[in-house]
């Protein structure tokens, strides 16, 4: 059993932080505009990136590397929530993206 919430995309409180954890490429085609990105494997090392009094609702595309992310989050004593279907369920719901690119914003 995990010691964290699984959140669907529609109940992300407005204004909360969200945190992408998926690779560069995958950020740069397509993105929520507000959230922050830290890859998976450099989480550990930008953990002092985040603030341990705020909650976290961790994304990714499908939500196997946020189910992760949050699980080890929660460890080190932070607020996380992960996403469930993740960036393809935000696709999905009609939720707005934003691209690096200046193109169209896709979710790979």
């Amino acid at each position: 059993m995990s010691d964290f919430e699984t959140v669907k995309v529609n109940d992300i409180p407005a204004g909360a932080r969200l945190l992408d954890v998926r690779e560069d490429y995958e950020w740069s085609a397509g993105h929520a505009e507000t959230a922050l990105h830290i890859p998976l494997e450099q989480l550990p090392a930008r953990l002092d990136d985040l603030d341990p009094d705020e909650d976290l609702y961790v994304i990714c595309r499908t939500g196997g590397r946020s189910f992760r992310a949050a699980q080890w989050l929660v460890a080190q004593g932070y607020s996380a929530f992960n996403v469930a279907g993740g960036m393809d369920q935000w696709l999905e719901s009609g939720l707005p993206l934003v691209s690096e690119s200046g193109l169209k914003p896709v979710i790979l």
